[in-house]
């Protein structure tokens, strides 16, 4: 059985694999949708609603616009509008990195499942509190 036919038929069965692609197609798809969208036009569909209630920018301010132009390699110009943006692009980066390591090995390596799963875990709660360190010290 080739390794794709191994995947579809591990899709269906195994729900950690379900996740971790449903996972992968969900992240994909915020990198479509901040790819299609234009800082230039400013044409996102989704506005800040704390900054319109209050006319006060929250520390999320600017992110689509920086996602937006980390796509397009404007790394400069993406701090300017948020300066949490590349952190947090680069943990749904690594996210999407993770959920096609770990999805391989959990397949390629049954003996050491859980394991995986605990590694997969753990380091994506690590990345997640680093990441969004400053928007959860925002809340409080």
């Amino acid at each position: 059985m080739s390794f794709t036919e191994h995947f579809f038929s591990a899709f269906r069965k195994e729900t950690y694999i379900t996740v971790n692609s449903s996972l992968a197609v969900i992240i994909l798809m915020i990198f479509v949708y901040f790819a299609a969208f234009s800082p230039a036009k400013n044409n996102y569909p989704v506005t800040c609603i704390h900054e319109k209630l209050t006319g006060e920018p929250c520390v999320s301010c600017g992110l689509s616009h920086s996602f937006s132009l980390i796509i397009k390699g404007r790394i400069t110009e993406a701090y300017k509008w948020n300066s949490y943006g590349m952190r947090i692009f680069l943990f749904f980066l690594g996210q999407l990195i993770f959920r096609v390591v770990f999805s391989y090995y959990y397949l390629a390596a049954q003996s050491i499942r859980k394991q995986l799963v605990i590694y997969d875990i753990t380091g994506s709660a690590f990345l997640f509190l680093l990441s969004f360190y400053p928007f959860i010290d925002y809340l409080f």
